[in-house]
């Protein structure tokens, strides 16, 4: 059966289908488990030297041009420092009473580095995030009467890909701020969807 939507199609499989890959997928998992070692099932994802020994995390951020000025900060050094990619991306936490955000994580793109290509800003930002706050939601905090206390908003130098817009949409942050935009990106050579 298919469904159709204003923006997209989207095709789901039989449920035949469905339980074949889960099927094959539970034998991968027995046999990989019994025929490899536990190191090569590891996937690490971390931050350069730089970005753990700058205290980012003691600035005071008031502003949405602040937060942003921290993006496009990581984005720059990343590329100075031979890093990554020129992508930077920091997540707050905002009151919404001060309007005032507290920095929950930091990421830039980490893909040549790490050999992974999901590793963009915005998905090392997520992981962080979520790591830090031992949560995978990055959903708005209520107080008990229901109302909004804080709210998780991700800054990003650059408009996502689809891949970052995704993972977006699906950690819970309420708010997307974007500097560049998909154009400038691929202006320098990063068409990425």
């Amino acid at each position: 059966p298919t469904s159709s939507g204003s923006a997209s199609s989207l095709i789901f499989a039989s449920s035949a289908t469905a339980a074949a890959v889960f099927a094959a997928y539970r034998i991968y998992r027995w046999s990989s488990g019994r025929n490899r070692e536990a190191e090569n099932h590891r996937v690490t994802v971390s931050l350069p030297s730089w970005a753990t020994e700058e205290d980012y995390f003691s600035r005071t951020y008031e502003t949405d041009e602040q937060m942003m000025a921290l993006a496009i900060e990581l984005s720059s050094r990343n590329v100075a420092e031979k890093t990554g990619g020129p992508f930077g991306c920091a997540i707050f936490k905002r009151n919404l009473e001060t309007g005032s955000a507290e920095l929950v994580s930091v990421g830039m793109n980490r893909v040549v580095p790490l050999h992974n290509s999901t590793l963009h800003g915005e998905t090392v930002a997520i992981q962080m995030a979520q790591r830090r706050l031992q949560n995978f939601a990055l959903s708005p905090e209520e107080d008990e009467g229901g109302e909004r206390r804080f709210q998780y908003e991700l800054f990003t130098s650059c408009e996502p890909c689809a891949m970052c817009l995704g993972a977006t949409l699906w950690s819970g942050v309420t708010r997307l701020v974007c500097g560049a935009t998909k154009a400038d990106a691929s202006a320098i050579g990063f068409d990425e969807g």
